[in-house]
């Protein structure tokens, strides 16, 4: 065998289709595109479109519901109150709102209604707090160590509604 002599196997290597060669070649004149229009250009995509059918994203339902009147609040935990005790960035027995809470940076109130307490963690020392929002188990548990809490904002008449049993 020399190596003018190799060749790759029949078939291995297909010839790409010649476009645009002449009417005789079957390809030619519109070169497969048909005529005119957007779609005969290179680079087009019409994605959607399903040739006057309604569109798929048409004929499923719409889902989920945004609601315009939603409040977000910045959360604190008891745990973040107690590690900042015990750091010794708030002394037992301070009196905290919410612009003190975010000068100790223990929240971000930033794009918020406020500032709610939960629950996680527990406290041991006493402290007087005054919040947006606070969970009936973290108030039990910030009087159970000696302080107070004082909620700014009562909850929505939905929750309200949802919390107070039927009789």
């Amino acid at each position: 065998m020399k190596l003018n002599e190799i060749k790759d196997n029949p078939g291995a290597r297909k010839q790409s289709k010649r476009l645009g060669r002449g009417i005789g070649s079957g390809k030619g004149k519109t070169s497969g595109r048909g005529v005119k229009g957007q779609k005969a250009r290179t680079g087009v995509s019409l994605n959607g479109f399903e040739g006057g059918q309604l569109p798929i994203y048409r004929r499923l339902p719409k889902r989920g519901f945004k609601n315009p009147f939603r409040e977000v609040f910045a959360p604190l935990n008891l745990a973040t109150l107690a590690r900042a005790v015990e750091e010794g960035r708030i002394a037992a027995g301070s009196e905290l709102d919410e612009e003190k809470l975010e000068a100790l940076r223990l929240v971000d109130r930033r794009g918020t209604a406020g500032v709610v307490l939960l629950a996680r963690g527990e406290i041991t020392v006493p402290l007087r707090l005054t919040v947006s929002r606070a969970s009936q188990s973290a108030i039990a548990a910030v009087e159970k160590a000696g302080g107070t809490v004082t909620v700014l904002r009562a909850a929505s008449a939905g929750a309200a509604a949802a919390e107070t049993p039927s009789a």
